[in-house]
């Protein structure tokens, strides 16, 4: 009998260690996935707040808070399984899909570029209870969006994994993120409320800082935006460089490793660092002019403009 025991629970610290090793590695995937998504995390940030803008502040934490639910059901209800039947079935179209996730992210950062050159009137639907039902349902849909890029972006990294480890490094890349970029969102919305909170407290030092609180949220709103706007233009021109390669045309991707290998061996790391992001956000800016006219021109078409 206690031979049997000690096999058991030899067999139960292996299970054990297995089970940490995993636990490990999809911590340390999802952390991959989570750096490479960073564009698409930054811009989703960035865009939720302008769903509450203008809202009563009581209103504003529970249309956050129903946003991100929202965005987790997009997340594992919807893209999940999605992914990893594309994983099982059809591997071969994670790199084209990527690639339209990446022309996506090129479109949408030069859009916003033009915008903030030759900015024009934005529709955000009213206040009340039917505005607010409209601006939820419409930040959902933009999530999907960004969610489904995500998701893809963090399946490349598991694809020659088993299906078991795929769905928690995407389960938790899902959770995960969420989390953050909402939490982060319910944190922005709130900071002038705070500051202003701060302002009447009458201590001087505290007023003092709760009046920087106020004053300094516009100006990290648009920081937070050009931000988001670069990275999803760098993000998005790695994809396409990338996605090139994998699929046979190998020289832009080389051309552009070449060129930050130069400024590394001149600058450093960051220097060539910088130099990867910049180039990767110059094709990435090249791709969506040419993108924009075409889908404006397209959609000018379907409305029979």
């Amino acid at each position: 009998m206690s031979s049997g025991l000690i096999a058991l629970l030899d067999d139960v610290a292996a299970l054990a260690k297995s089970a940490a090793v995993m636990i490990d590695d999809v911590a340390a995937q999802a952390a991959k996935a989570g750096t490479k998504a960073a564009g698409v995390v930054i811009d989703d940030a960035a865009v939720t707040p302008r769903y509450v803008a203008g809202m009563a502040p009581s209103r504003e934490l529970p249309v956050v808070a129903r946003i991100a639910m929202g965005s987790l059901r997009n997340k594992l209800l919807f893209l999940l399984p999605a992914s990893l039947a594309l994983g099982l079935f059809a591997p071969w179209a994670i790199t084209p899909l990527l690639m339209l996730g990446g022309a996506y992210l090129c479109f949408e950062g030069a859009e916003k570029l033009i915008e903030a050159f030759w900015p024009h009137a934005e529709e955000v639907p009213a206040a009340g209870t039917e505005g607010e039902e409209a601006r939820i349902a419409g930040a959902i849909r933009t999530d999907f969006i960004l969610s489904a890029e995500i998701m893809a972006l963090t399946l490349s990294t598991v694809a020659d994994a088993g299906v078991l480890k795929q769905a928690l490094v995407l389960g938790s890349v899902g959770i995960f993120i969420t989390l953050g970029v909402y939490g982060a969102v319910a944190l922005i919305v709130k900071a002038d409320d705070l500051g202003l909170a701060m302002v009447r407290t009458g201590r001087a030092g505290v007023r003092q800082i709760g009046g920087a609180l106020v004053r300094g949220m516009v100006p990290f709103l648009h920081a937070l935006s050009a931000v988001g706007t670069a990275a999803m233009l760098w993000v998005g021109g790695g994809i396409l460089l990338h996605g090139l390669e994998e699929m046979g045309v190998p020289g832009p991707a080389h051309w552009m490793a070449y060129l930050a290998e130069g400024a590394l061996a001149m600058g450093g790391a960051v220097a060539g660092w910088l130099a990867a992001a910049v180039l990767s956000g110059v094709v990435g800016l090249g791709v969506g002019l040419v993108i924009v006219p075409a889908e404006h021109a397209v959609m000018r078409v379907f409305r029979g403009k």
